[in-house]
């Protein structure tokens, strides 16, 4: 059974910009620097998420979209509006997904996924992009049809359910503005993001979850 939590977790990357730079585009190490350092300044985010999945075995594309909420230390919420409720929850202690539909509620300890992926090792502050990622920009140069660097990220270390990332960095600003995750069999996913709010007061209680009354519980 394919780990529910697996195409979430690695697409965490994505919600912070750096200050706009100079006019001359920069190389590669300044990029990466200014996404590192940016990561370091930034605390909380709120914004609106589109997620993209392709799955190759089956030739279909699933879209869904909802608001994704982040507070360090390793604090996250994801919450699935369309087509279904569905919700991630990620503390400390624990990492939640709950699928109202079918009134179940995945669980396991968090540790186990700070300790094994580099995404989230970066995003809870415990990893940095150069030593996890080998990084490079794209085969075109890393200019899309858009005014965005791309730039390939591959993990260090093999790591399960990922072959590569791709981030979609604005020229003018740094944003990054999208991310791709290629699994090893051939499935893309995509998220992109909008309405970023940076360092907001969000409450610690806003990343706990209770299941409700009637829900199964199924251990990790």
């Amino acid at each position: 059974m394919r780990n529910p939590f697996s195409a979430l977790v690695f697409s965490l990357l994505i919600f912070f910009s750096a200050p706009a730079g100079a006019a001359e585009p920069p190389n590669l190490d300044e990029v990466v620097r200014k996404i590192q350092d940016t990561y370091e300044q930034t605390g909380q985010v709120k914004a609106r998420f589109t997620q993209t999945v392709t799955l190759k075995a089956m030739k279909k594309t699933e879209r869904e979209e909802g608001v994704f909420y982040f507070k360090k230390p390793k604090r996250m919420r994801w919450v699935y509006t369309k087509p279904a409720a569905k919700e991630l929850v990620i503390n400390p202690e624990k990492a939640w997904l709950y699928v109202p539909a079918d009134k179940v509620a995945y669980v396991q300890d968090a540790d186990a996924i700070f300790r094994s992926a580099v995404s989230v090792r970066f995003l809870a502050g415990i990893g940095k992009l150069k030593d996890d990622f080998k990084i490079s920009f794209a085969a075109d140069k890393g200019t899309e049809k858009t005014p965005n660097y791309l730039l390939d990220l591959v993990p260090v270390k093999p790591e399960e359910g990922v072959r590569k990332l791709q981030i979609a960095v604005n020229r003018e600003t740094f944003q990054i503005v999208k991310v791709v995750l290629f699994d090893p069999y051939g499935n893309v996913t995509t998220l992109t993001f909008s309405g970023i709010e940076l360092n907001r007061d969000l409450p610690d209680s806003l990343f706990t979850f209770k299941p409700p009354a009637g829900v199964d519980v199924m251990k990790r």
